[in-house]
């Protein structure tokens, strides 16, 4: 059982149990007839709601058979953890700081007012098994001379993670890591001592130092070490601002004589780093500069003040080096775009050059060339072609291709010498767009989505899961069903989800049934289910996400996606300002001239083939004339819903309705109106483009 506790944002309550928390830091233990805690759990928070309420309900899940008690300590978060925490978890001590004063100085807040005989350190990223309370409790009471213990960390993708145990950086062991000896070598002995790599992964083990994400310590380890740092004024030394006290921590328990040890018998998942942007440079300068802080800490440096430099001056290139690659990731896909024009116009014009048999000047290479593909660049930057890294939109390439031509066929114009090669820009034009459009294409359907995804789970989750799905005007998957080893209860399927298997045969579904996402139901599984399924499936190519119990959103490892309509709308702002007539009409009025010039061929292969959806698409192309002349939208309103939305929205009829993209039949008119909300608080030209391929895509939902 967990011990029952009024939340708090400040002073503390009458002690009315065993406290071994601020009393025993002060240095006197106060005891009373009442109940012992056994544990006290203390979770840092920082703008991570999402996962925070995960690791909440996991912790709750495991602390069945403990007297527990937890603390959530924010850091002056700003998306609504506060209000989540009061409201859903009751139990919970909250300690609201007013900035973010950092890892360990939170945690300290927390830890004066502890009362467990162990405290256990947690990341709000984090999801425990069920037994991980019962087992490190377990282990550290048969275990006396054991100050901290830590279990099995696994990785988003249900693979090892390294940092569940390691050994101090010392001189050596710093620079086998930095110089990358120790990834080349890790069943050596002594270039895999870091992460003690030539340790299996299920062998309980002596080490050195713990992942602050989940370690549990002994209380009495943490009294003898209280301002035991020099600095700061709890066990954690707060010099460290984030990363490093962990380390720092478990080198002063060691100090006083305590064991610390690592027990694979339970295991925990780690999101990592979700509260924090590593490859910011500050996130940067706090992680390899903690390493630097804990070196000059510990380190012997009259014992060798060369190796000390040669380590700092390693260690510095090393975060350089970190922060260089982060940003060589967003601009790559600039050199890729840059690259495609100026080679593509360059062997255009030396196609041209062999054809007319007269060569360009140099000046054309030098000028136009650079000229147009800079510009390309700039045209798909300013549309917003690089804004969202998991989705490169092909339309940006357009606007881009379109204005580098525009601006390379204008700098001809000054350079008489080379005045034809504007008939070299303009035969590139396809080329390049070509290329651009291609790559864009490609990187979508293997990065982008929607994905196919099964849901790990009973029919009621699913249904629930497809119904959210259904009223989302951009899902971020597609539910094709789901595994679970017991059919419906009335051997049915419930509102079209379809049972595709036991969990048995999950391996095989994903894997013929190209499916690129896996969403766990908490409220079916266990946790251990839920880690033991994931790494028997790490070697796929699938991204696990969780939806907990009544939750509106997909954790996963790189983001969380809100999967319905109403998680979408709690973000958007009371003001909001609709769309200019004229940029509407500077979408609509080109793509249906462009359209109307395509009917006739479309009406040739309808009669050719007869197509039912070529035979949608020439309908929809057949109304464009009326979105010329301005009586209907290109994206509006369907016909039967006009009453429903009100006229300050300004919507009107449209060719593709808003609600092609959905499963409309599942709707009902309440959350109908919520889905045109949604539209008016978004409409752009790139959501109209998407709801038109979709709807041609789809055409059984129009």
């Amino acid at each position: 059982m967990y011990s029952r506790k009024t939340e708090s944002t400040g002073g503390q309550e009458p002690i009315t149990q065993k406290a071994v928390g601020q009393e025993a830091i002060s240095g006197s233990i106060v005891e009373t007839d009442c109940e012992v805690i056994d544990v006290s759990v203390i979770i840092v928070n920082y703008n991570v709601r999402e996962f925070l309420i995960q690791a909440l309900e996991s912790v709750y899940s495991a602390a069945t058979r403990l007297n527990v008690e937890v603390f959530v300590v924010d850091n002056n978060s700003v998306d609504d953890s506060v209000k989540t925490v009061r409201s859903r978890f009751r139990d919970v001590i909250l300690i609201c700081n007013k900035e973010n004063i950092g890892f360990g100085s939170a945690n300290n807040v927390a830890i004066r007012r502890a009362r467990g005989r162990m405290i256990l350190i947690l990341n709000p990223d984090t999801i425990i098994q069920e037994d991980t309370l019962d087992v490190l409790v377990e282990f550290m009471d048969t275990h006396r001379e054991v100050g901290a213990a830590g279990c099995r960390i696994l990785n988003p993708d249900g693979s090892f993670a390294r940092e569940s145990r390691r050994t101090f950086p010392s001189a050596d062991v710093a620079f086998y890591r930095l110089t990358g000896l120790s990834r080349l070598f890790p069943k050596s002995k002594r270039f895999g001592r870091y992460n003690l790599t030539y340790l299996p992964e299920d062998q309980t083990s002596e080490v050195d130092a713990l992942s602050g994400s989940c370690m549990m310590i002994r209380s009495n380890a943490l009294v003898q070490n209280a301002d035991g740092s020099g600095s700061g004024s709890g066990p954690f030394d707060e010099a460290f601002f984030m990363y490093g006290e962990d380390l720092d921590l478990c080198f002063r328990i060691q100090k006083a004589g305590w064991k610390i040890f690592y027990v694979p018998r339970t295991q925990i998942i780690h999101y990592k780093g979700e509260s924090t942007k590593k490859g910011e440079l500050r996130y940067v300068r706090h992680f390899y500069g903690a390493m630097l802080l804990f070196l000059e800490k510990h380190l012997d440096t009259g014992r060798s003040r060369i190796l000390t430099s040669v380590l700092r001056t390693g260690i510095m290139f090393r975060a350089g080096l970190s922060y260089f690659v982060h940003h060589a990731r967003n601009v790559s896909p600039m050199f890729l775009d840059f690259v495609i024009v100026y080679v593509s116009v360059t062997l255009v014009g030396i196609a041209k050059s062999a054809a007319m048999d007269r060569m360009l000047a140099p000046l054309f290479y030098a000028s136009v060339s650079p000229a147009y593909a800079i510009s390309t660049v700039i045209g798909i930057y300013l549309t917003g072609g690089y804004h969202r890294p998991a989705e490169y939109r092909p339309r940006s390439a357009f606007a881009g291709i379109a204005l580098g031509g525009l601006i390379a066929a204008s700098t001809s114009f000054f350079l008489p010498a080379i005045a034809f090669s504007r008939v070299v820009v303009a035969l590139s034009l396809p080329v390049a767009g070509s290329f651009l459009i291609a790559w864009r294409v490609r990187w979508n359907s293997r990065h982008g989505g929607p994905h196919r995804a099964v849901l790990v789970g009973d029919e009621i989750q699913a249904a629930r899961l497809k119904r959210m799905l259904d009223a989302h005007p951009a899902p971020p998957f597609l539910l094709t069903g789901y595994v679970h080893d017991r059919t419906s209860a009335n051997g049915s399927e419930t509102n079209n989800s379809v049972r595709l298997g036991g969990l048995s045969q999950l391996r095989d579904l994903v894997r013929l049934g190209n499916i690129r996402d896996i969403v766990f139901a908490a409220r079916c599984l266990s946790n251990q289910e839920i880690f033991d399924t994931m790494q028997s499936l790490r070697d796929l190519d699938v991204q696990f996400r969780m939806l907990h119990t009544g939750g509106e959103h997909a954790i996963g490892k790189s983001k969380i996606s809100p999967i319905s309509l109403g998680s979408l709308l709690a973000q958007v702002p009371e003001i909001v300002e609709l769309r200019p007539h004229f940029k509407r009409r500077w979408f609509e009025i080109p793509v249906s001239v462009c359209g109307l010039l395509m009917l006739p061929v479309v009406q040739i292969l309808v009669g050719l083939t007869g197509n039912p959806r070529l035979r949608f698409f020439s309908g929809k192309l057949r109304q464009l004339t009326r979105v010329i002349s301005g009586a209907i939208y290109l994206v509006g309103v369907h016909p039967d819903h006009i009453s429903r939305v009100p006229s300050t929205w300004e919507l009107k009829e449209g060719v593709f309705s808003i609600t092609n993209t959905l499963n409309a039949v599942a709707l009902d008119p309440a959350e109908m109106s919520r889905v045109y909300w949604y539209y008016v608080t978004h409409q752009s030209s790139g959501l109209d483009l998407d709801i038109i391929l979709r709807s041609i895509r789809f055409p059984e939902h129009s």
